[in-house]
């Protein structure tokens, strides 16, 4: 055989090789991006601690309708289905994020908490309980606020690693998700009737409750944060009940959301983010991600019919009637309320939270799109 035979011989053989060891090379890098999930905050994250600790199962999120689209039964989630959180751990390769509180219920093993461990709580609030009452505002659900989050943490933290290198080696190789957290905080007052004026007086105090768990995440051994900001919650059908208006000039048109309201939103995650880069300022080794979860959920109100939301976008798919479908005294859950054909053609599912198809688009925004900052996509390379 001629040496050009042998040459292309050689690189078919070479090309087959390659070909071999390509997926090799890449699953661990889609799969192994993080190995576990850690997170933080409230009903938009919370995948069954409220649930696990409360006896008697009586609140409303606690019956069907909730859970029927993708668990079949209800599960302690504020949705149909699945939330943020799932969608990302799906992303990663990793299971579902098992509540905390679902160790103290069932005396589970440790080892239940290797890929992840969910500290969020329905209903809780950033800063602690007791100044909140103080300040005239009761927490509805719980008084599990961020602070009390991060001491189960810590308690726990021993259990899952012997020496402080095996401690750092897993914070470090665990993605953070530090919230949403400092909603309920605005929402038990702006929904109670207090003035924006007053409420906004939180905003600081909010953001240095969550600076200060982020710095101490970061001592502990903490790497990667992927730190969320607030809803535009002019949208959502609780807060358009609450403040409805005669005066068109305070609703966008193009979505119909309230305009004070997001602006408020807005006001919260630009203070955010400024808080953040002064974090990463003093800590540049930690990678600290801002996740833009207003414009990632805003698109959808904005373009409903692009992303197959056919449902009112200004409506809750499961409520107790009224022009929103949102009534307080009949919620989701309860006796009288009522529930959309078909969830995915709704944005909001009862009022207050999504439903899992918004849910999972927005989460696709977050991990493909220019909604985090810096891109998580950049540092995780896989496919939803």
């Amino acid at each position: 055989m001629s040496s050009m035979g042998w040459s292309f011989q050689a690189y078919l053989m070479n090309l087959i090789l390659i070909l071999i060891l390509i997926p090799v090379i890449i699953i661990p890098l889609v799969l192994g991006c993080y190995n576990s999930i850690i997170a933080f905050g409230d009903s938009l994250t919370d995948t069954g601690n409220l649930y696990n600790s409360y006896p008697n199962k009586s609140l409303n999120f606690f019956h069907p309708p909730y859970g029927q689209t993708y668990f079949h039964h209800p599960t302690g989630r504020c949705s149909d289905g699945r939330l943020v959180i799932d969608f990302i751990a799906e992303f990663l390769g990793l299971p579902l994020v098992p509540p905390y509180l679902e160790s103290q219920d069932s005396n589970q093993s440790v080892q239940n908490f290797e890929a992840g461990v969910n500290f969020a709580v329905v209903g809780a609030t950033a800063l602690d309980a007791a100044f909140l009452e103080e300040m005239g505002d009761s927490t509805a659900f719980t008084n599990n606020s961020l602070s009390i989050q991060l001491e189960w943490f810590k308690q726990m933290l021993p259990s899952l690693c012997n020496t402080s290198s095996d401690c750092n080696k897993l914070l470090s190789t665990s993605l953070i998700l530090m919230g949403e957290i400092g909603g309920n905080d605005y929402n038990n007052a702006l929904l109670a009737g207090k003035s924006i004026e007053k409420v906004q007086a939180y905003v600081p105090l909010v953001i240095e409750t969550i600076a200060s768990t982020i710095n101490e995440l970061i001592e502990l051994g903490a790497a990667t944060l992927l730190v969320p900001g607030n809803f535009p919650i002019g949208c959502l059908p609780a807060y358009l009940t609450k403040y409805e208006s005669s005066d068109k000039n305070q609703y966008d048109p193009s979505t119909g959301c309230l305009n004070w309201l997001n602006k408020f939103s807005g006001y919260h995650n630009d203070q955010l983010q400024i808080e953040l880069s002064r974090i990463r300022r003093l800590h540049p080794q930690v990678t600290i991600i801002y996740a833009d979860y207003y414009n990632a959920m805003l698109q959808l109100y904005q373009s409903p019919d692009q992303f197959g939301f056919t449902g009112e976008t200004s409506k809750a798919c499961c409520g107790g009637g009224g022009p929103y479908n949102f009534n307080s005294s009949v919620q989701c859950g309860n006796a009288g309320a009522t529930v959309c054909e078909n969830p995915s053609q709704f944005i909001n599912w009862d009022g207050m939270h999504c439903t899992e198809a918004a849910y999972r688009l927005m989460t696709k925004a977050l991990l493909q799109g220019n909604y985090t900052f810096p891109r998580l996509a950049s540092l995780c390379v896989s496919q939803m």
